[in-house]
């Protein structure tokens, strides 16, 4: 993200200055239409459609609770209206978030160009992975989750999902569709996008196909998993920014991190390798949901595997690249010992009078020159 330069005057309408500096105003703009279609009932059908989660299913509850019925989601293809409505309250959240926090903190500490934009992005994720983290932990802990590990694999497909769930996939896939547009809207340097492109596609990656798999159990613990130790890293950046000394941070998210890679193998090879291995319906069924077949195993266990292995094969330049800094600062410097050359000048200065300065004491002073003519 580059330095936005304040102005007094104002673009041209509908230029790319406007649109950059008014993009927020713009995206809220559109996201008001489709509240204010709820209020006609012409518009309101289509208008429910980007704002409310669909495909609903009233399931009856248990027999202690006969009397009430629970609402659950399945995915269709309508979700991509609400996904692009939830994209756009995210870039509005992301302009709250840059304009009230950021920017005040960025004219208060003065950072260069490099860090101004290592520390916006630092902060825009911060916030997003501390909220995301607490909000999945909200719904393990509801749905029993801990307690009872094996429901990341029994009773496949999950092709049912609570509120809570849907609606936390649905916020991920906005989320990390609203960073496309913000490369775009922050002025982001041409050498830091194909970066950023790699871990966008990835995070949409992995999401949708854990939400299109119905494997939305195990995406939603290794999703936590990952924002916690990526929450604790840009938590650490924030920090170290405001004082560089701060390096205890870093030390904790290496170790977690690597943590972190270990439990999301063996949970993945716990529940695709193992669980979902001796399970009964073994056939490929669209209609069901139903993809516990080998190949589709496969593809999953070795999609994590290759994402696992790129992300500890840049863990391991990143600690590489801090060791040999942190090196090369805490070597002393070199001392190099002063070279002191004679030459005709030095002994012409010595004669004649102090480094190389003529003094009235020399050879050839006016009053010398009058006794040796005398």
């Amino acid at each position: 993200m580059a330095i936005r330069k304040k102005s007094n005057k104002s673009p041209p309408l509908l230029s790319h200055e406007f649109v950059v500096q008014n993009h927020a105003d713009i995206v809220s703009c559109l996201a008001m239409l489709f509240l204010l279609g709820l209020m006609f009932e012409i518009t309101a059908k289509a208008a429910i459609i980007f704002v409310a989660l669909q495909y609903n299913v009233t399931h009856p509850a248990a027999e202690e609770q006969a009397t009430e019925s629970a609402s659950l989601y399945h995915y269709g293809f309508k979700d991509l209206a609400t996904v692009f409505f939830y994209m756009l309250v995210a870039i509005i959240i992301h302009a709250i978030i840059q304009e009230y926090v950021l920017d005040k903190i960025n004219r208060r500490m003065h950072f260069s160009k490099t860090k101004h934009s290592k520390f916006n992005e630092s902060g825009q994720l911060s916030a997003f992975y501390l909220f995301a983290c607490v909000w999945g932990t909200f719904i393990l802990v509801s749905e029993n989750y801990i307690s009872d590990p094996t429901i990341l694999w029994r009773a496949y497909p999950h092709n049912l999902m609570t509120f809570q769930m849907k609606f936390f996939y649905i916020s991920q896939l906005a989320y990390w569709l609203h960073a496309f547009p913000e490369l775009y809207f922050q002025k982001t340097k041409k050498e830091d996008i194909p970066r950023q492109l790699v871990y966008i596609g990835l995070y949409l990656f992995h999401i949708a196909g854990a939400y299109l798999l119905n494997l939305n159990h195990l995406g939603l613990v290794l999703l936590v998993l990952h924002y916690f130790v990526e929450f604790l890293f840009h938590i650490s950046r924030l920090f170290y920014f405001s004082d560089e000394k701060y390096q205890k941070g870093f030390s904790l998210w290496a170790v977690l991190f690597v943590l972190g890679r270990l439990l999301t193998l063996i949970l993945s090879v716990l529940t695709v390798g193992f669980g979902l291995a001796r399970a009964e319906n073994q056939k490929l069924d669209f209609t069901t949901g139903n993809f516990n077949v080998l190949a589709v195993r496969i593809a999953v266990l070795a999609s994590i595997c290759i994402t696992q292995a790129f992300m500890m094969w840049k863990f391991i330049n990143f600690q590489l690249r801090r060791w040999r800094e942190h090196s090369a600062f805490q070597a002393p410097p070199v001392k190099k010992k002063p070279v002191v050359t004679k030459g005709r000048s030095s002994r012409k200065g010595t004669e004649n009078g102090v480094n190389g300065t003529v003094t009235s004491n020399g050879a050839d002073s006016p009053r010398n020159r009058k006794d040796k003519s005398s």
